[in-house]
């Protein structure tokens, strides 16, 4: 039972980082499916080494730059897994006037206008969100980072259980993808999302769930309008949306205690 769940752990850990499964963990699509219940437990895992490069950094650099250092340590854990599909995210949905038009583009591995500047203005505004809740308290950038990215992929997992994987062909350019996910998984995602809440103390964290929530609905309905379901590469652009709506709610939340 116990090497079970491990193989699990292990499995969400290799498909969303570059992090090294060990050598007797066997993927297959069962089992992928099964790992989205880590799913949100990977994303605390990098929120903590996120936070905790910010954390050393800031011990001797400025907290702008330490801010850099620990979103460039995110990226490089994840090898820019989400960033990735928010860009092929905004490519198809940008460029595209149909469903097939909009897959064809989201697959191919080059970034067009749309990608990039959504790339840009996302990395910036992480940025300058994280930087402005420095402002506030520099510590609360450890407990921003931790449970944004540990709820986004919450919010980003949980698509698969309610919406229809949009199926592509043997061409795709994405990594295989869980598409199937029972009610015990969806519960232990959200379990570990309020365990991330409740250990980092965010203030009113019953309105950043309400706040998520209604984003959620925003994202999937978004995504029933432009291709009918989710792809992987939608699910990189809903967690690095979430993410950006966390630390937007931390710091209007700031703003309403000072």
């Amino acid at each position: 039972m116990i090497k079970r769940e491990l193989t699990l752990f292990f499995i969400a850990l290799g498909f969303f980082t570059r992090i090294p499964m060990p050598s007797w963990v066997e993927v297959d699509s069962e089992g992928l499916n099964k790992a989205s219940r880590y799913f949100a437990l990977v994303g605390l895992l990098v929120g903590l080494i996120s936070a905790l490069v910010y954390l050393l950094a800031s011990q001797l650099l400025p907290v702008s730059v330490a801010i850099i250092l620990g979103m460039i340590a995110s990226v490089m854990v994840t090898g820019g897994f989400h960033e990735d599909g928010l860009a092929d995210t905004a490519d198809g949905f940008g460029g595209g006037w149909t469903v097939e038009d909009k897959l064809n583009i989201m697959k191919d591995s080059r970034v067009g206008s749309y990608g990039v500047l959504a790339l840009v203005f996302a990395l910036l505004l992480k940025f300058v969100l994280l930087n402005e809740i420095a402002l506030f308290d520099s510590g609360k950038v450890v407990a921003a980072l931790v449970v944004s990215h540990c709820l986004s992929r919450v919010l980003a997992a949980s698509i698969i259980y309610s919406e229809p994987y949009v199926r592509e062909d043997a061409n795709s350019k994405s990594k295989p993808l869980a598409q199937a996910q029972s009610f015990n998984e969806l519960m232990l995602l959200l379990a570990t999302g309020a365990l991330a809440l409740w250990f980092t103390d965010i203030a009113n964290a019953l309105g950043l769930c309400i706040a998520l929530y209604l984003l959620r609905y925003l994202i999937i309905v978004g995504f029933r309008r432009q291709i009918g379901g989710y792809t992987g590469d939608t699910l990189g652009a809903a967690q690095q949306l979430t993410e950006l709506a966390c630390y937007l709610f931390i710091l209007i939340s700031l703003f309403g205690q000072a």
